[in-house]
Order: C-alpha cells, then sequence, then structure tokens
C-alpha cells in the first residue's frame, strides 16, 4: 500500500508538502505514513483515495483497476 501511494503522488509530479496541505495534514506525518512508520487512519486513507479520485482496493493493492 505504501509504495502505491507514493507511485501516486509521483506520477501527479507532487512533493510530499504539497499533498500533505491538500489532504490537511503535517508533511511530517505524510512522511511517515508514505514510510510505513505510521499507520493510515481511515480518514487519511478515504482523503487520498478521493484526492486521487480511486478506490480503498487500489490503494490496498486489491485491484489493478485504478478508477
Amino acid at each position: 500500500m505504501f509504495e502505491r501511494i507514493k507511485a501516486l503522488r509521483n506520477e501527479s509530479n507532487l512533493s510530499q508538502n504539497e499533498i500533505a496541505k491538500a489532504l490537511n495534514i503535517s508533511r511530517s506525518a505524510y512522511g511517515n505514513y508514505e514510510r510505513g512508520a505510521r499507520s493510515f487512519t481511515l480518514d487519511v486513507l478515504w482523503r487520498i483515495a478521493d484526492y486521487y479520485n480511486t478506490s480503498l482496493d487500489y490503494l490496498f493493492n486489491r485491484t489493478e483497476d485504478r478508477f
């Protein structure tokens, strides 16, 4: 999951700071999420899925279907 979320950010050419602002969380919190040093809350996962217009199944690698 962490790799997929990082890949989405990189594909969008966003910095950790930019996505953190969009998700209304701190850059350090986002960095910890992306590295797997902190567990995602369901609320943050929903915000990430909404931001990238994808599903939680895609984020969790349960499907290759992005949309």
